[in-house]
């Protein structure tokens, strides 16, 4: 694949339960057979939730190992600081779109009603439930 993706918690949820559309989970399972990357924040959201089923955490592990992480540094704190100014999206969204525009990857993400709002700050952004 030439181009990069970050995936997001979204989307990682989504495609572990199996609940994205059947292209977008054949399009998912090439990225994280190649080259699956996540922010650092991902990694925090996908490990705090305290599943009924203890299998359920242990995918997300397996998952996570297998997944560069992607720490922050001045220049995503920069972006980040510049998305917040501007679009008041969360924290922890504004570091994940800072880091996929720093990195120039693609952000994978099911969260229109805020990662479009930093499509004009340099986000590239696909939504896997409607773009396959």
């Amino acid at each position: 694949m030439g181009q990069k993706y970050l995936i997001d918690t979204c989307s990682v949820v989504k495609y572990l339960d199996e609940i994205l559309p059947k292209e977008a989970i054949s399009f998912m399972d090439a990225l994280v057979d190649d080259d699956c990357k996540v922010s650092f924040i991902t990694k925090i959201e996908l490990l705090v939730w305290n599943p009924p089923i203890a299998e359920d955490i242990r995918v997300r592990e397996e998952f996570l190992a297998g997944s560069e992480i992607h720490y922050i540094n001045d220049e995503i704190i920069n972006i980040a600081i510049q998305i917040r100014k501007t679009t008041h999206i969360r924290l922890p969204d504004a570091v994940i779109a800072a880091t996929a525009i720093h990195r120039d990857y693609v952000l994978l993400s099911t969260n229109d009603n805020d990662f479009i709002k930093v499509i004009p700050l340099g986000l590239k952004y696909v939504n896997p439930e409607t773009a396959f």
